[in-house]
């Protein structure tokens, strides 16, 4: 059977004060209501200025926009009527986690229980996508090649340079934010899918985790649905990023699909040299240079996305997805939602309020 590398996407947006433009930990005043309405569309996060909306399972990326718009509308209008303001960016510039207040809610004291300041300091927004893959061998095989994408996916989704109050020298501040947690990063290559199965049946059989969703990979295959979720990303300030992230990573998992149809397969790489991509994705974003690893050489960012949506163009047309691979030509001419707040940093001589 083909894939149908359906669509599915979480957003995690900051709930703050209309005038200070502070994190305000009130999401609860808007939840009641809220999951009456959106149901299982909307749902808490473990910090109380922390709401998370989810699509449900879409077929392309035209009906994933109609979605994360009709959702992003539904919260933004209920957060208004609770005299409260959504905000779209991987971290806040200014307000301090240790003011923060966690959701009541057993798996997340249990978190805070077992990891302490690092859970409570894990303040941070993301955009995930989901993209389903029924067969769960071929999910593997997707995996270990489309560890290579994920920092030229990060680099085009960071809008996170502020932490605490200061402008940290990175485009993704939350990239590195996260990597306090166990289990997160670019993962180990998998020789099959019992070889991931026994991996993390040793987790839950020495107590390091109870089920599969205490996995925080960079890209996991899901504990509980049959869909590859890539986590990667900061959450884009536009829902035109976010479709065309969402595009970008269906047309690649297609893409790697028909190579693997084929008895074919893209190269694959160490974490270790993966990772240090990433890095440079976090710092620099679009502005600076990857290392091309077939190469062995640095090369600019754009060039690099440049070759890459030519490598995805074949599938293109197929999903549907045209328009939303054509926005990624927009993020490198206006920047990406990092490079938009470091310009009002610097037009407005470092007002984090304006930010």
């Amino acid at each position: 059977m083909n894939p149908q590398f359906t669509i599915g996407i979480e957003e995690e947006f900051q709930v703050v004060d209309p005038k200070t433009r502070e994190l305000k930990s009130h999401v609860s005043e808007m939840l009641a209501e809220g999951q009456m309405l959106l149901q299982e569309h909307l749902k808490p996060e473990m910090h109380k200025a922390v709401v998370e909306i989810g699509t449900g399972i879409c077929k392309n990326v035209e009906e994933a926009r109609e979605s994360v718009v009709g959702l992003r509308r539904a919260i933004i209008e209920l957060a208004h009527k609770n005299g409260l303001r959504l905000v779209a960016a991987g971290t806040h510039p200014f307000s301090d986690w240790r003011t923060q207040e966690i959701t009541e809610n057993e798996r997340y004291k249990n978190l805070v229980d077992e990891m302490g300041d690092v859970a409570r300091g894990n303040l941070i927004f993301g955009l995930h996508v989901h993209i389903g893959i029924e067969d769960r061998e071929i999910a593997i095989a997707l995996c270990n090649q489309m560890r290579y994408f994920l920092p030229h996916i990060l680099a085009l989704s960071t809008s996170s340079p502020f932490w605490l109050g200061r402008k940290t020298g990175l485009k993704s501040t939350r990239a590195e934010i996260f990597k306090k947690f166990p289990r997160t990063g670019i993962p180990d290559v998998f020789s099959s899918w019992a070889d991931f199965e026994l991996f993390v049946q040793t987790l839950i059989k020495t107590n390091c985790i109870d089920n599969g969703k205490k996995i925080w990979w960079d890209i996991r295959p899901h504990a509980f649905f049959n869909t590859l979720e890539i986590r990667i990303c900061d959450v884009p300030s536009s829902v035109e990023t976010t479709i065309a992230l969402a595009g970008l990573i269906q047309a690649t998992m297609a893409k790697l699909w028909l190579l693997h149809k084929n008895n074919m397969s893209f190269r694959i790489y160490r974490s270790s040299l993966i990772e240090e991509n990433k890095w440079r994705a976090a710092r620099y974003g679009i502005e600076g240079k990857l290392i091309d690893l077939g190469k062995q050489k640095e090369v600019p960012f754009r060039d690099l996305l440049y070759e890459y949506i030519r490598f995805v163009d074949d599938v293109v047309d197929d999903l549907e997805c045209r328009s939303a691979i054509n926005h990624l030509y927009r993020i490198l001419e206006i920047g990406t939602s990092a490079d938009r707040q470091l310009r009002v940093y610097e037009e407005t001589n470092g007002d984090l309020t304006a930010v």
